[in-house]
């Protein structure tokens, strides 16, 4: 799902993505000057790898997120923290979000249910 950061407000804009198992929920609202706030939960299920035993397993996502999307490069300010995304076309795309979001969950030590009773 693409959105055109032209028409975020400061009304929040509501969203939805789902992927298999996994639903992105949230709204998306003006900020200031070049930013907007994305404020969502990622949710459900993904499989993914247990680092000791290298089985696939089933893992429950139960994530709040916020963070601010840059219309273009943004230059720092103490005032806003560092999760920031810089989109250079004016559309954010809201899957590539959740997909990174959850290539990061996937990037953590992560052990299935039988290694962590071991």
């Amino acid at each position: 799902m693409q959105i055109a950061l032209r028409k975020i407000t400061k009304i929040p804009l509501d969203f939805e993505v789902k992927s298999d198992e996994i639903t992105f929920k949230g709204y998306l609202q003006y900020d200031s000057g070049k930013l907007i706030l994305l404020k969502a939960k990622l949710s459900g299920k993904i499989t993914t790898d247990c680092n000791i035993c290298a089985d696939e397993f089933k893992l429950d996502i139960d994530e709040d997120l916020e963070l601010f999307i840059s219309d273009g490069l943004y230059k720092s300010s103490e005032e806003y923290p560092e999760d920031i995304i810089e989109v250079l076309n004016s559309v954010v795309d809201l899957e590539e979000i959740m997909n990174s979001e959850i290539a990061l969950i996937k990037s953590d030590y992560l052990s299935c249910e039988g290694c962590k009773t071991k």
